[in-house]
């Protein structure tokens, strides 16, 4: 299991504390060192039956300096793929990739009702 987070993120620690206490094994990636891949975020968006704009930190700094509200509607599925795997600051966080299951964000109920 991957658990791709960012370590000063508050939602991620919380997030690893969880999965700690429930005793499950995960490998830990730095979003901000480590940054996804396109190829990864694709397999990612398609496993997770999400929609894309869902992979996207829409509170992020970097979301907004670029304006992105208003340019991913224009965008195509492989831009903004490509996009997302530019910077991890990008990417909404935690990401948990475990098999053919992928959460994006935590939401106890969420990963509850996965494990």
């Amino acid at each position: 299991m991957l658990f791709v987070c960012y370590p000063k993120c508050s939602t991620c620690k919380k997030a690893e504390k969880w999965l700690e206490a429930k005793g499950i094994d995960f490998e830990k990636r730095d979003i901000k060192t480590e940054n996804p891949s396109a190829v990864e975020l694709k397999e990612w968006y398609q496993k997770s039956g999400l929609p894309l704009k869902r992979f996207f930190n829409t509170s992020g700094n970097l979301y907004k300096e670029m304006k992105l509200k208003d340019r991913l509607p224009e965008m195509s599925e492989e831009e903004q793929i490509e996009l997302l795997s530019t910077d991890g600051m990008l990417v909404k966080r935690p990401i948990l990739v475990d098999g053919d299951a992928v959460l994006v964000g935590f939401k106890e109920k969420e990963w509850e009702e996965r494990f």
